[in-house]
């Protein structure tokens, strides 16, 4: 890995960049504790171009990042540069004024990032962009390679196939999936990786038109589809947390793990001997079009009230540049989506090219603007439904229920 960020770095040093008039310092926070040698070898590299600009970065545990990043730019005390959320949690910075409006004349090239990407960190009531998009996230299945070959398996491309992989799995002592739901964001997480085909394509065009709501068969049979899975979950699944089941999965105790391509850089750090697979959420029936979840994740935003702007400028400019692109996504293993990035991991190509035939990531496109938010209420849902508490049906109309109490084409 180190050898890999140092090459990656010295590519970016060759890149042009405009200096700023004189000698600048500015402050850069993120939620990304582990990716901190990371960030500060794309900082170095940044600042060996920018003699002018020093980049002190700051990174804060994740859960508690949205509150403190908040809390300081409401007391005029935020970082010049910071890591901001998609969609809803993002409008709740920028909504607040607290961010510097981006366009292509101080970030030149912004405007060459995919439209979907451009939304997230777009602020609806005025149109604006206020970050620049930095990762693509997908929801699929990711597997082990090694047990699957030792077992025979191959990539299930039905819903059968799947019961019958996990089925021969479990056989051999091992668990089939990884995945606890004790952690309520995981839960949102399952419904995506693994019910985004049964859900499918005609269902996400009919919801954004206006003519169905989550009480439709599609979305139901999505969940029952989970509640038949989760045979294959571990014992006491209803009360594991996310650590302990990456650990499981990552110890080789688990054959697959339903979850979002972010997982991939975590699992190797665990253990580098880990073979991974992935494929995308299995079909009903035969013929059916194979779909991932798609969100973009969060962006770079410069603070309204900096005193560098002009420094400001000049590290979004480069954390929007193709050079700075090819590094995150070599370093990081994440998917940037800045144009003409070429994926040095087989794997991050291959989800790359899984994501040309993707739904959004529902919940959080669409339905995290107002409370209660359809993420809240899904996870809620799907938690107690996995526990046993509650059905599918049950679960699709509360959910259904608690969005109409703002959401008009819920209403008729």
């Amino acid at each position: 890995m180190q050898k890999t960020i140092i090459r990656s770095v010295a590519a970016l040093a060759a890149a042009s960049v405009a200096l700023p008039s004189f000698a600048q310092e500015i402050s850069f926070w993120s939620w990304r504790q582990e990716d901190r040698a990371q960030y500060q070898a794309i900082i170095d590299a940044f600042q060996e171009q920018n003699p002018g600009i020093t980049v002190n970065f700051e990174a804060f545990e994740a859960a508690n990042y949205n509150t403190i990043l908040s809390t300081a730019l409401a007391g005029d005390s935020g970082p010049d540069v910071m890591m901001v959320r998609a969609h809803g949690a993002f409008e709740t910075v920028a909504g607040g004024g607290y961010l510097m409006a981006l366009n292509d004349e101080n970030v030149p090239g912004l405007m060459d990032l995919p439209e979907p990407a451009l939304a997230a960190q777009t602020l609806r009531a005025d149109g604006q962009i206020y970050a620049v998009p930095f990762a693509s996230q997908t929801m699929l299945v990711i597997y082990n390679k090694d047990i699957f070959d030792d077992l025979g398996l191959e990539e299930p491309q039905t819903w059968d196939d799947l019961l019958a992989v996990s089925e021969a799995i479990q056989g051999a002592g091992l668990y089939a999936f990884a995945n606890g739901t004790a952690e309520a964001w995981q839960n949102e997480t399952i419904v995506s990786a693994l019910g985004s085909s049964i859900i499918g394509q005609d269902f996400y065009e009919d919801l954004m038109a206006g003519e169905a709501d989550f009480t439709d068969e599609r979305f139901v049979a999505a969940l029952e589809a989970l509640v038949e899975i989760k045979d294959y979950f571990p014992d006491g699944f209803v009360g594991l947390d996310y650590p302990s089941a990456q650990q499981i999965f990552a110890s080789g105790m688990a054959g697959m793990f339903a979850g979002g391509s972010f997982e991939i850089a975590n699992f190797r750090s665990q253990n580098p001997d880990l073979n991974l697979g992935v494929f995308p959420a299995p079909v009903a029936n035969e013929g059916d079009q194979h779909l991932v979840g798609l969100f973009f994740d969060g962006g770079y935003a410069g603070n309204a009230q900096t005193e560098h702007p002009e420094a400001v400028a000049t590290f979004l400019t480069y954390l929007a540049s193709q050079e700075f692109g090819q590094v995150f996504a070599n370093t990081l293993g994440n998917i940037s989506p800045i144009p003409g990035v070429v994926f040095e991991s087989a794997l991050l190509q291959e989800i790359s090219e899984l994501n040309q035939n993707s739904i959004p990531y529902i919940m959080l496109v669409h339905f995290r603007y107002q409370e209660p938010s359809g993420s809240v209420l899904l996870q809620s849902e799907v938690q107690r439904m996995m526990a046993g508490e509650s059905t599918p049906q049950a679960a699709a109309q509360a959910v259904t229920d608690g969005i109409a109490t703002y959401y008009e084409p819920f209403q008729n």
